[in-house]
């Protein structure tokens, strides 16, 4: 039987303990925080001809200290035997690392005693190599925990193809605020705004009546076709550049009505792509307001 390995690594807070679960629930043999030295041997066992085992997932990350710079020499190694494998690299921004920390009480490995900005800045130093030879990077920053189970049952479990960018086509108003996170921000306040039309004003975009009403001015149509053809020039380059993660927001007055609808067309023009893992939020189409 051909082996099949995958290295699961990234930052602590990313999802490292949800991947390897996922993994053991499809029949990977798994093992946390083997000592880096001891990856060849363990290797060679699982070679053997007598060994049943034929799927491993190792965690591997920076618990492994000092020995964590000898992995890279070890990978190279092993990749010369006769088996398939990948490196998965799980990150996440450090915003959301910081939370994530304060919400489980955990101390950061590297930072046990002090603040954990310093210990995830040390980190991602000391990882810098592991995600350079990443063959599949995902960002966990606005996954939910079965949406990363979903995404990884269908790289793994069904072989889907995967490329390392996830779009995230992000309505929302200017009266609250850029999104920090914005790669790419789009005004659409041209647009007529369907809040003063009395039967509209109380719906959004997430209703049909409104979106009738947006697409309805040619200027609309128009801009959702140039965005469309620039997003068809710009994401196969931010593939090739090593990009893994796009923010696209798109903004009106209030995030209600116009900015919801245009986010709708562009994310239902993208999910046409073959191979975009793409998803659509509205960040304040709930808020009072127009």
């Amino acid at each position: 039987m051909a082996l099949e390995l995958v290295i699961i690594t990234g930052m602590s807070g990313a999802g490292k303990s949800t991947a390897l679960k996922m993994f053991e629930d499809n029949a990977y043999y798994c093992v946390d925080n083997l000592p880096v030295l001891l990856i060849p041997q363990f290797i060679e066992l699982t070679l053997e001809k007598n060994n049943q085992i034929n799927r491993v997932a190792l965690g591997i990350d920076v618990r492994n200290g000092e020995n964590l710079s000898k992995l890279e020499d070890i990978l190279e190694t092993i990749k010369k035997k006769n088996f398939f494998m990948r490196i998965l690299f799980l990150d996440s921004n450090d915003e959301v690392l910081v939370k994530r920390f304060k919400e489980t009480r955990r101390a950061h490995p590297l930072s046990p005693d002090g603040r954990i900005d310093d210990g995830i800045k040390l980190e991602r130093q000391k990882l810098t190599f592991l995600k350079k030879s990443a063959d599949i990077i995902i960002d966990t920053s606005y996954l939910l925990t079965r949406e990363l189970k979903a995404e990884l049952d269908k790289i793994f479990v069904n072989k889907k193809e995967f490329k390392n960018l996830q779009i995230t086509i992000l309505s929302f108003g200017f009266k609250n605020g850029i999104p920090t996170d914005s790669d790419l921000v789009f005004d659409v306040r041209f647009i007529p705004n369907p809040f003063y039309i009395e039967e509209l004003k109380t719906k959004t975009g997430l209703d049909k009546e409104v979106r009738d009403y947006c697409m309805s001015f040619e200027v609309a149509g128009k801009f959702v076709d140039k965005l469309s053809d620039m997003l068809d020039f710009l994401i196969p380059n931010y593939i090739i550049e090593g990009k893994n993660q796009l923010v696209i927001s798109i903004g009106c007055t209030g995030g209600k009505h116009r900015s919801v609808t245009i986010a709708t067309e562009i994310y239902q023009r993208l999910i046409k792509k073959e191979g975009y893992a793409v998803k659509l939020k509205h960040r304040d189409v709930n808020k009072e307001g127009k």
